[in-house]
């Protein structure tokens, strides 16, 4: 099966995760790193879920799951060692046209979570269809010493001066934002000098060979 990547927005779009365990515990984290209004449903939860309830972080409904839990979710997330409650976590969110996402059988639900290589707000997400956790582990293992942490602050730079030069009616070419950030501007971002990064980029995006790219 091929799954269609999307970049979902989940802020303050209201969330159910059914179980209290580790699984759970890094949906839930995954969850409310995107801004979600996040539920536990769970008799018991993990010590790092305990501190997110008692933080206020999530609401959490401390008994078993219950038909009717689902309702007005957005998204959920079943997570429990009980193949008959999340056979019936399955049947709820199929009924109400809720997002599911089953831990124990991810190709039963309707989408499955990747691994990802974050680097601030640039994210790459590694599929393999659920067939090898394993070996999406080690691909992320590699991209995360691929990519410097200094994509980080790149990313963050280039923002900034896409929109400082469109609003001065100055739009540069794909090609040439790519070129342009070349190594000795990673170097002075790895160095902390952000300004003399930004001159540099800046200085190359602006060069007459870029205006000619200009559209």
């Amino acid at each position: 099966m091929r799954y269609y990547a999307v970049g979902l927005d989940l802020h303050q779009r209201p969330c159910v995760v059914v179980g209290g365990g580790a699984v759970a515990t890094r949906r839930v984290d995954g969850l409310l790193a995107c801004g979600a209004r996040v539920t536990v449903v769970a008799p018991t939860l993990a010590p790092a879920l305990e501190q997110r309830a008692a933080a206020g972080d999530i609401v959490v409904r401390r008994r078993p799951y219950e038909a009717g839990d689902l309702a007005g979710a957005f998204l959920a997330i079943v997570a429990t060692d009980a193949p008959e409650v999340n056979a019936a976590v399955t049947a709820e969110a199929r009924a109400r046209g809720v997002l599911l996402n089953r831990a124990d059988a991810p190709t039963e639900g309707d989408f499955i979570v990747m691994t990802t290589v974050q680097r601030g707000d640039l994210q790459l997400a590694i599929c393999t269809a659920g067939r090898s956790p394993a070996f999406a582990r080690r691909v992320r293992e590699e991209l995360e010493r691929l990519l410097p942490p200094e994509y980080d602050q790149l990313l963050a730079l280039q923002a900034e001066l896409r929109t400082e030069l469109q609003r001065a009616g100055q739009h540069i070419a794909p090609e040439r934002w790519s070129s342009a950030a070349d190594a000795e501007v990673l170097a002075l971002l790895r160095a902390g000098d952000r300004a003399g990064a930004a001159a540099r980029l800046r200085a190359h995006l602006l060069s007459p060979e870029a205006r000619s790219l200009c559209s």
